[in-house]
């Protein structure tokens, strides 16, 4: 299964900026896309963003669009996760997760998982 190893992560103030970083290794093959999900204390786990390998193509949260890019670097096998205008609710655990398929925002539709990096964002 592929590896999937966050960074990124820290305190930052309100109307900040981070970039998240995602990094592949390990069996990348049949992974159609990597994407970033996020889940705070007592809260669902929910989708941010995601990227498609093969043509770019880009998936937002409707909450993030505006203030947050997701890119690729298919040589490095890393996706970056850009998020300006940073408020208190996006504070979080960030997930990366690898897709077999090229659409869906579901836990369901990603099947592999990083362990997290940990977004904080003072008022």
């Amino acid at each position: 299964q592929v590896q999937l190893v966050e960074s990124g992560g820290g305190l930052v103030q309100a109307g900040g900026s981070l970039r998240l970083s995602c990094a592949a290794s390990g069996r990348t093959f049949g992974y159609s896309r990597l994407g970033w999900f996020r889940q705070a204390p007592g809260k669902e786990r929910e989708f941010v963003a995601a990227i498609t390998w093969s043509g770019g193509s880009t998936q937002y949260r409707d909450s993030m669009k505006g203030r947050t890019t997701i890119s690729r670097d298919n040589a490095k096998n890393t996706v970056y996760l850009q998020m300006n205008s940073l408020k208190p609710e996006d504070t979080a655990v960030y997930y990366c997760a690898a897709s077999r398929t090229a659409y869906g925002s579901g836990r369901a539709d990603f099947g592999s998982w990083g362990q997290g990096t940990q977004v904080t964002v003072s008022s």
